[in-house]
């Protein structure tokens, strides 16, 4: 077998890894807002001091932080069709993309809950009162006054878990979605060389997170527009 290092392989199967971006795209993007949905609902609980729930969530929390990504990805794909075939439910042929996305939505949650949850924190609870003070609800005082500014002191930590989290979606192969990674195995057999696909498929990798850096670099800028400069530059 020639050793020698392939760069002519390498420039073939970058078209056929690109293939198969919108599937890693697909995982990124709905695990991403569920998770940020399914976050401020776990962190609404937490700010108020609901007694038991909030227990309850600080648990899942510790818990999605003290495990592993994949191990999280298994117990989702063999748990959930255990559980509901307790109340004889069939999950068993259902497309393994939706236990993907669940499995990263929940460990996204579990992020973005604590990423709000601080976020919120940081807004001066005289500004609720105002807002209360002109006749305001409290669920307006929310969107009008303290989500907007959370948004913008939770935006770093955000694009910091979709990097994470597109990184993540790399596993997904693992119980058999045909995504980048995926399709990259498949070459590996094939070709029998490995190093040249890896390459390949860290050549991919690098340029969406660089690509995704410079739209989270813009967007930061944007919400920091009317900061002051050295704020808004940092």
């Amino acid at each position: 077998m020639d050793n020698n290092f392939d760069f002519v392989l390498i420039a073939k199967v970058l078209p056929t890894l690109l293939q198969y971006l919108p599937v890693t795209a697909e995982i990124l993007v709905f695990s991403i807002l569920f998770g940020m949905v399914l976050g401020i609902m776990l962190a609404i609980p937490k700010l108020l001091n609901v007694a038991g729930l909030k227990q309850l969530i600080t648990i899942y929390i510790s818990f999605v932080r003290g495990t592993p990504i994949l191990v999280q990805l298994f117990l989702v794909f063999y748990g959930v069709p255990a559980l509901l075939k307790l109340i004889h439910i069939d999950v068993t042929r259902m497309d393994a993309m939706y236990f993907v996305i669940i499995t990263y939505t929940l460990s996204n949650a579990a992020a973005f809950a604590e990423i709000f949850r601080a976020a919120i924190l940081t807004v001066d609870r005289g500004q609720i009162e105002a807002a209360h003070s002109v006749g305001l609800s409290s669920p307006q005082a929310f969107l009008r006054i303290v989500f907007p500014q959370a948004i913008r002191v939770a935006f770093p930590n955000i694009a910091n878990t979709m990097i994470s989290s597109l990184k993540d979606t790399s596993l997904a192969f693992s119980i058999g979605v045909m995504d980048m990674v995926g399709r990259g195995e498949t070459l590996i057999a094939s070709t029998t060389r490995a190093f040249e696909i890896y390459v390949a498929l860290s050549i991919v990798y690098f340029a969406i997170v660089i690509i995704l850096e410079k739209i989270f670099k813009f967007n930061e800028r944007y919400f920091n527009r009317y900061m002051p400069k050295e704020v808004a530059t940092h």
